[in-house]
């Protein structure tokens, strides 16, 4: 039996969680915490945190699991890098699973944009758009900027070639830019594509989530794997044996 915390429960994230955990027999939800409460009053009940609250609560978080030997999950978006930096040094005591999205369907998309890059030239354009619901606070979501990441290693580009939106007289698209377009509106869960344009032909690599049950088994899968694994930075590209 895995014994699990929750944090952040109260959001849309967080309710996904307990309804699927209390699906599966052989974990068990020991803690719920939120703003204002006290993780470290219940951390040491648990084997792991899985933490889907806020940016600015990642770190304490972290660093709390750290101290305490407890495995962490990590599907909080909207750090800034030197942030993510000092989250992912509480690596080096405990196993950290952190993931920008926890579907299997979308870490198959990651799997397949790479492979999509490394076998389409210089002569494909590419583009990433995304859509989620009105209230989603940080843009673009954090499997878009992984899907980013994955085309600027194939394509060995640099941050200063993206391009988020584009208005005005910009001028003819370079070779080297990769677009980004953030959309927002309604109850959108998340949906990714990949657009790779070229002269004649263009492939369209496109995931679509109607629940967030989905993200939800997908890390608990990640807090079940995690626990008794060495210290160390995963994603789940390993919990799925992708890598």
């Amino acid at each position: 039996m895995t014994k699990l915390i929750i944090n952040g429960y109260r959001g849309r994230m967080g309710q996904a969680l307990l309804e699927c955990a209390a699906e599966l027999p052989d974990l068990n939800v020991v803690g719920r915490v939120d703003a204002g409460d006290d993780l470290g009053a219940v951390i040491d009940q648990a084997d792991a945190v899985i933490d889907f609250s806020f940016h600015e609560a990642t770190l304490p978080t972290a660093r709390l699991c750290a101290e305490r030997g407890k495995a962490l999950v990590i599907g909080t978006t909207g750090h800034d890098e030197s942030v993510r930096v000092q989250i992912a040094a509480c690596s080096s005591s405990i196993p950290m699973v952190w993931a920008s999205n926890f579907s299997t369907g979308v870490n198959t998309l990651f799997w397949l944009t790479r492979k999509a890059a490394e076998v389409l030239d210089e002569g494909f354009d590419l583009e990433v758009i995304e859509m989620h619901h009105r209230l989603k606070r940080d843009a673009p979501s954090g499997t878009a900027a992984t899907l980013l990441e994955i085309l600027r290693d194939v394509r060995h580009r640099g941050r200063d070639v993206v391009r988020h939106g584009r208005e005005g007289i910009v001028g003819q698209r370079t070779n080297e830019e990769i677009g980004m377009h953030s959309l927002r509106g309604g109850d959108v869960v998340g949906d990714h594509t990949v657009m790779f344009a070229a002269d004649g032909e263009r492939v369209e690599l496109t995931h679509k989530a109607s629940s967030r049950n989905t993200f939800a088994n997908g890390a608990l899968k990640a807090a079940r794997w995690a626990v008794g694994k060495n210290a160390g930075l995963y994603d789940m590209q390993d919990v799925l044996g992708l890598k």
